[in-house]
């Protein structure tokens, strides 16, 4: 195998018999979308190289992930199907990464959508709108000569709106009125006209040329002051003056010089980039000149033909096994301690990823209460359930309530024969059969189910979603 130094970087061209994608440097796996595009016209198996890259088939088309199929986080909840009163929302999450004969956790195909609906509730009532009550007289008129306006209002009371409502319409009414005396008109300027146009826009330094003057004006006509009764004329010039001083040097705009040497690729595995540089000193813009056009940089694609590291990740621990004491041979329903464990698996390390941290295997020690009759008592009913069918017709959700069993006084902790050790704790193992009181009919488990109202309907995402 070639050492770092050695290896030869290559320009990835398309692979014979392999579509091309457009390949990205990172799948973000909250929102599903890709992040620092590398290139196109890469196959899909070189840009996977690398297990934290994504990849679009086309563009415009969905982010894919690289990695081994795995569920995405949940989507937010969908707004609750009603503004008022109960309603249900929906979210989902996406089985993400590439195909293969992988799936995800629960045996799921990459690409299949899965959907969660829960009941909500914005708010407990809905809006009830209010009555007017009768007209107020109409106010004095706003002007003293002229025309003017006059308003009246009425009040949103009979009967007032609640949970939020209000009355239709307007609580106040305007209409002109006239005091059948004349105003005056003062007189009041135009807006000032433009600059005149000065002799030069730019200038050559040590020319010794005399600054050209500029003018303008404005008229007192906006409006003119009225003969009878006698307006105020306009106060101030009607023209002003200056010099054209401060004129800027005339511009030079920027070219650009040669590209640079191509740099190194970016990474040392899997996709990266080789990037080149230009500067805009060829001239250099000056007084205002235009900047150089077009990008003072750009990348290649390049391919190390190296896979990347995969760390390898924990699966679920397994279930522990029965609860058991060497020598003994029951020890169930008795205050015997034993023994039980579980283990779990390291997987997907490849390309020398980093191993799993911690142990494969979890003991402790317990007491097995399995199928042992205990008194219990009732619990609190538990939270409601998701609802289901999360997309199909008259989902529904239920909520349950249990016979809790009151385990046995025994000790909870063990001494250990080194005096200098902690305590070990001591766990009960198996499913005891609690006894409670008959509730609603039923022992040790009572269910309550409850219809979802307002359910939206489990609408396709747009094919760009999450881009």
């Amino acid at each position: 195998m070639p050492t770092p130094g050695s290896l030869l970087l290559l320009l990835l061209l398309p692979v014979a018999g392999a579509d091309p994608v457009l390949c990205f440097a990172r799948y973000e796996e909250a929102t599903g979308a890709c992040a620092g595009l590398i290139g196109g016209g890469v196959s899909e198996d070189a840009c996977c190289l690398n297990a934290a890259y994504g990849f679009r088939e086309r563009e415009g088309g969905p982010c894919l992930a690289c990695g081994s199929p795995r569920w995405s986080p949940w989507s937010p909840w969908s707004p609750c199907s009603v503004s008022c009163s109960e309603g249900s929302r929906l979210r989902h999450r996406r089985c993400v990464g590439r195909g293969g004969g992988g799936r995800c956790g629960d045996g799921t195909e990459p690409r299949t959508r899965d959907w969660e609906r829960e009941a909500c509730e914005e708010r407990p009532c809905c809006p009830e709108p209010g009555g007017w009550s009768a007209w107020a007289p109409w106010g004095p008129c706003s002007a003293t000569c002229s025309a003017g306006t006059r308003t009246r209002v009425r009040g949103c009371d009979r009967p007032p709106p609640t949970c939020g409502g209000r009355c239709p319409g307007e609580a106040e009414e305007a209409e002109a009125c006239n005091t059948a005396t004349v105003c005056p008109t003062h007189g009041a300027w135009s807006p000032w006209g433009p600059w005149s146009r000065c002799s030069a826009s730019c200038h050559s330094q040590g020319d010794g040329a005399q600054d050209p003057q500029e003018s303008r004006a404005r008229t007192c006509s906006a409006p003119a002051p009225s003969q009878n009764p006698p307006g105020r004329p306009c106060p101030g010039a009607a023209k002003e003056e200056r010099a054209c001083v401060g004129l800027p040097p005339c511009p030079v705009d920027g070219g650009w010089g040669p590209w640079g040497a191509v740099g190194a690729c970016s990474v040392t595995c899997g996709v990266g980039v080789t990037p080149e540089r230009r500067s805009c000193d060829s001239p250099a813009p000056r007084h205002g000149g235009a900047a150089c056009a077009g990008d003072a940089a750009r990348t290649q694609v390049c391919n190390t033909a190296v896979p990347c590291p995969v760390d390898g990740e924990w699966g679920p621990w397994g279930p522990w096994s029965p609860c058991r004491r060497a020598a003994v041979a029951d020890i169930r329903c008795a205050e015997i301690p034993g023994q039980q464990s579980r283990a779990r698996t390291c997987a997907g390390r490849k390309f020398g990823g980093k191993r799993c941290p911690g142990d494969y295997q979890d003991i402790r020690h317990c007491y097995d209460v399995t199928d042992c009759v205990l008194n219990g008592s009732w619990l609190p009913w538990g939270p409601w359930s998701l609802c289901t069918p999360p997309c199909g017709p008259e989902p529904t959700r239920v909520r349950r309530r249990l016979c809790d069993p009151l385990l046995p006084e025994y000790p909870r902790t063990l001494s250990p024969v080194d005096d200098l050790a902690p305590p070990r704790p001591v766990s009960f193992a198996g499913s005891p059969r609690p006894r409670c009181p008959e509730l609603q009919g039923r022992s040790p488990e009572v269910e309550e189910r409850r219809p979802c109202a307002q359910a939206p309907p489990c609408a396709d995402e747009g094919e760009g979603e999450g881009e």
